[in-house]
Order: structure tokens, then C-alpha cells, then sequence
């Protein structure tokens, strides 16, 4: 989900201050002669002409760049990828023409196949490539050897509020980084924005007399009844305890099931950080023996569909607002889309989220969500690299976390994100036509601190007053259900496993994943339905190990250290 973020004039030293990454403040008390200094440093260091004139560059500073455009970008009429107010906006506070090299849609793969075209043609690459998708094509690109060590840039140029946000998980560079070199600097995106909690049916829970499910064994006692005892009403054995679809893995974003087995201590389909630092694929640790045992048994007793095989995230979703199913779990937004069509089918449904529930030893996990969600790519022979920190930092300093009476404190442009109706800012789409101004970035986004939002949602949920503009556009556009669901999230934010393997996939996982992958999904779906015993996960755990997954795991630890230091 995405939480969107102009009156006033910055003083032109405010601008200058996103230029240094050693700022002890962004309040803009630099030495007057400051620009003169980094124009300067700036043309001694790239051979450039770029002259900063009363911070912003003067003649304009052209930036080049590639990134998909999703079909969720709208333009108004007359604007587009090149043209917008944000391009405008771009050109007259910073002295900056973002021009893309060429535009091509992200669907269909219509993007990739034409940069994979050009890379292959050793076409000129332009000075910034922003992309979020395929890793292979990231990797592809790392590759080619035509992009620099973005992370020196990084500390050089970045604003100490950018580099704070960064530094609220290192981890994030790690997909990006080559023999030791940071060449892809992360795209920030919100922390926990996909972390699962319970979402339980509130009128079923109350006809029941239940409380919140503390344990596993608690929550059993609830499917039952969901399953057995009518909580429908309606006369029909009709209804089943928990919602979850398999069909394209078990630990997923929506209709999830792997907090089962965080309840044993593990999360299948990643690589998790074990005790002694090093990390193990989750689906062959003990725990998923004993996660598998409790899904079978759920299975038998009707807790579960039987058609949880064959659902996705979305069709098993369907269940619990059809009425069919009383528990799915899924991410915090889930009121947003598609919690609500349960009152389409019956107008007295009431929800409500719980926290995961702990297994036979008091542990809780879940699986957790990135702090990233793509990266910047820097030409090698780009001119002026400085300019494009120039302009994300704005972004950062100003856009990210707005201050009242700030350009940006009702959104990034009015009559697009925020329009004002009868002498108040709102951001409704009925009023402002739906655009978004953020998504003409190079960053898809804007700027995103990382803990801001959630932190923000948990902080209202709790009841304090709204005071800062990002907190007011939260508190005005987000139910309460989505904000208790919030507060629950952080609650639970030490029981997170994160994928910890985020690079390149290894020489022997390029040869042998897709066997591996399919013996894994076929020996679980066997398991959970009845149709193999549990002993045979046994077997598959022997059979993936000899079958490439020591050699695996072999070759993921020493990626591991090779971008931890064993940290």
C-alpha cells in the first residue's frame, strides 16, 4: 500500500543542504560562499561544466534515465513521461531536465526486453537506470561493468537524512553489491508494509464467547467451532476455520501460512539466520517436520479447504469475504482491499486483526518484508552524478517526512495529490482525479523512510494526536482497523524472520532450483493433504541435500560473509 505524501518559499541555503552528506542539520546555515565551493569540487571532480547558481543549477543540468512506467501512472492531458509537473518542478527548483532515454510500459516484460536489446548492442546507457522487477536483469547489469561504485557517491553526496533512512537496515545494499563495491544504491520502501497478523471474523468471535487466540492450541479450539458449530447460522456445515491458498508457495504475501511454521522456530522457502550466524534454508530445518504436522492435521479435521492447493493469495482471500472462511492472515492493509468485501455478502460481518499466535514453546515468527523494493544504477559516464543527489535529497529532506508550511506539506503538487475544497487540503481522489505525482520520479516513489509509516500507524492506533503533516494525511485517509492492525505489527516486530540470501542466484542454484523447488512443493502439498506420511519429509530432506543443497547452502553462506562479514 501506499501512503502519499506547497505553500512557502525554502530560503536557497535549505536548498544547498541536500547537496553534502556531512550535514549536522538540513536547516540550510551553510557558509554563503557554499555553492561556489561544491560548484568547484564538482567541476574539478567530473571535468563538468554544471554551475550552481543560488542553489540550482544554472545552465540546466540534464539527467538522462531509463525506468519501467507501470500501468498504474496517470497523466492528465497533455502531460507525460517527460512533460509532468514533477519534470517542471524538477527544472525550476533545482535546475535539473530529467529526460528518459526512451519510454517503454512494464508490462508484458516490454521494458526488459528492450534494455536486455540494448545492453546486448552495447547501446549507450543513460546516466541513470531506476528499476524495480526482474533481479536477473539487475544482476545482468551490475554485470556489464558500466555502472560505478554508487556506494563511495553515496557517502560523499547524500543527505544525512538519506543516509539515515538507510542506515535503519545496511542490510539493503547487499543484493547490489560486486567484490565488495555498493554498485546499486537500494530504493528505500516502508519497513513491515507486507508483515502478516491474523484477521479474524469479529461477529463469529463474539457468538462464541472467544478471546483472542493466545496459542496454537487456542486457535484450534476457534476453527472448530468455526468449522462445526454454524457460525454462519444459516443451518449449512458451510464454513471452515482458516483460509490459506498453497498454489504458489506456502509462505506468501496474502492468505499466508508461514507464520505455522514461525511457530516451530523456522520459515520454509528462505534462508534464515541461524544462533551460530550462519544461515539454513528454512523448509529443511526440524521445524517444518513439525509445521507440516500441524497442517496435516488441519487438514484432516476440515480447518482447512480442500481446495487450499489450488488457490493463490487472492482466491483464498476470496474465501474469508465470501463468508466461507473465518481466519486468513495476511499484511495490515488487508481493509483496504479486499477485507471489505465481506460486507458485500453480509452487512452485520465484522473483522478484526490479532496478533500471531505462539507454538508449543511459546515461539512466534513470522515472515518479514524488505526494506527496499529496487535500486539506482549510476552510468559510469555520467557528467554531473552529484546532480542526481542533489535531487533525491530534496526529496528526502523535504518531501519524505514534510514539515507544516513546507512546499510539500499536503502533497508533492496541488490540483494532482492534494487539491483545496472549501478552504481545506484534501488528498480524495474525488476531488483530485486519482493522480500521483511521486510515481513521475525517477524513484517510482518519491522518498521513503523506511520505519516512518508504520511507527506513524502504531502511534495513532495507540491514541496519540496527530501533529506533523505525514501523521495528519495518515490519520485522515486510514480506518481504525487498519490502525490497530498496525500497532499489532510493531507489537510483534522481534518475531520476524527476513529473507537473509538477497543476491545473485548461486552456480548451483542456477542449475538445480527448479528441481529442488518443484520436490519441495510436491513433497509439502503430499504431506499437509494426507497422501504421504510425515516421515517422507525425511526423505526429501536427505534428497535435497544430496541433490545440490549442501553445495547450495555451501555457496550462500560465503555470499554471506562475503557481504556481512559474518556481521
Amino acid at each position: 500500500m501506499s501512503s502519499l505524501l506547497l505553500a512557502g518559499v525554502l530560503t536557497l541555503s535549505t536548498i544547498l543542504s541536500g547537496c553534502g552528506g556531512n550535514n549536522s542539520s538540513n536547516n540550510g546555515n551553510k557558509p554563503s560562499n557554499s555553492s561556489n565551493t561544491e560548484n568547484a569540487s564538482n567541476a574539478a571532480n567530473n571535468g563538468a561544466e554544471a554551475v550552481l547558481q543560488d542553489g540550482k543549477y544554472d545552465p540546466p543540468v540534464t539527467i538522462t534515465y531509463l525506468r519501467p512506467w507501470g500501468p498504474d501512472v496517470k497523466f492528465k492531458s497533455g502531460e507525460d513521461q517527460d512533460n509532468n509537473v514533477h519534470a517542471a518542478w524538477a527544472k525550476e527548483k533545482l535546475g535539473i531536465e530529467l529526460k528518459n532515454q526512451w519510454v517503454s510500459p512494464s508490462t508484458n516484460n516490454a521494458f526488459e526486453t528492450k534494455l536486455r536489446l540494448s545492453l546486448a548492442s552495447n547501446s549507450e546507457m543513460p546516466d541513470i537506470i531506476s528499476y524495480r522487477g526482474d533481479f536477473n536483469i539487475v544482476r545482468e547489469l551490475i554485470e556489464s561493468g558500466k555502472f560505478l561504485d554508487a556506494g563511495e557517491l553515496f557517502d560523499k553526496y547524500a543527505s544525512d537524512v538519506w543516509k539515515a533512512a538507510m542506515n535503519e537496515d545496511p542490510s539493503v545494499w547487499y543484493p547490489y553489491m560486486e567484490d565488495g563495491k555498493r554498485i546499486g544504491i537500494p530504493i528505500l520502501d516502508y519497513a513491515y508494509n507486507g508483515d502478516p497478523v491474523m484477521w479474524i471474523r469479529e461477529d463469529w468471535m463474539q457468538k462464541f464467547g472467544f478471546d483472542a487466540p493466545e496459542t496454537l492450541d487456542e486457535l484450534e479450539e476457534i476453527m472448530e467451532a468455526f468449522t462445526n458449530q454454524d457460525p454462519d447460522g444459516n443451518g449449512k456445515k458451510d464454513t471452515y476455520g482458516l483460509s490459506i491458498g498453497f498454489k504458489n508457495w506456502i509462505n506468501t504475501w496474502m492468505s499466508d501460512a508461514g507464520w505455522v511454521f514461525g511457530a516451530f522456530g523456522t520459515m520454509p522457502n528462505q534462508w534464515n539466520l541461524t544462533e551460530d550466524g550462519t544461515l539454513e534454508y528454512g523448509s529443511v530445518s526440524e521445524g517444518s517436520k513439525q509445521a507440516l504436522a500441524k497442517l496435516q492435521s488441519w487438514m484432516s479435521k476440515g480447518y482447512l479447504s480442500e481446495e487450499a492447493g489450488l488457490y493463490d493469495e487472492t482466491k483464498a482471500a476470496e474465501e474469508f469475504t465470501a463468508g466461507k472462511a473465518g481466519i486468513v492472515v495476511g499484511p495490515h492493509w488487508m481493509p483496504s482491499w479486499p477485507l471489505e468485501d465481506v460486507k458485500k455478502n453480509n452487512a452485520d460481518a465484522q473483522y478484526k486483526a490479532y496478533p500471531i499466535p505462539a507454538g508449543p514453546d511459546g515461539k512466534v515468527g513470522r515472515h518479514g518484508t524488505a526494506n527496499s523494493n529496487g535500486v539506482v544504477l549510476i552510468n559510469k559516464d555520467m557528467k554531473n552524478p552529484e546532480a542526481f543527489f542533489k535531487y533525491q535529497n530534496y526529496l528526502f529532506d523535504h518531501f519524505a517526512n514534510p514539515e507544516a508550511g513546507s512546499e510539500f506539506e499536503f502533497g508533492l503538487a496541488e490540483g494532482y495529490d492534494w487539491v483545496m475544497v472549501d478552504g481545506q487540503p484534501t488528498t480524495d481522489a474525488a476531488h483530485t482525479g486519482g493522480f500521483a505525482p511521486e510515481k513521475y520520479t525517477i524513484t517510482f516513489d518519491g522518498a521513503r523512510i523506511p520505519s516512518l509509516n508504520m511507527s506513524t500507524l502504531a502511534k495513532l492506533a495507540s491514541g496519540e494526536e496527530a501533529t506533523t503533516p505525514f501523521e495528519k494525511k495518515l490519520k485522515s485517509s486510514v480506518p481504525q482497523s487498519m490502525l490497530e492492525a498496525a500497532e499489532i505489527v510493531m507489537a510483534q516486530k522481534d518475531s520476524v524472520y527476513q529473507q537473509m540470501f538477497t543476491g545473485a542466484p548461486t552456480a548451483t542454484m542456477q542449475m538445480n532450483n527448479d528441481i529442488l523447488g518443484k520436490m519441495e512443493k510436491d513433497t509439502f502439498s503430499q504431506i499437509i493433504y494426507g497422501k504421504a506420511p510425515l516421515d517422507s519429509f525425511d526423505t526429501f530432506v536427505e534428497k535435497w541435500k544430496s541433490s545440490g543443497g549442501d553445495q547450495i547452502t555451501k555457496e550462500v553462506n560465503e555470499w554471506y560473509q562475503s557481504v556481512s562479514g559474518g556481521q
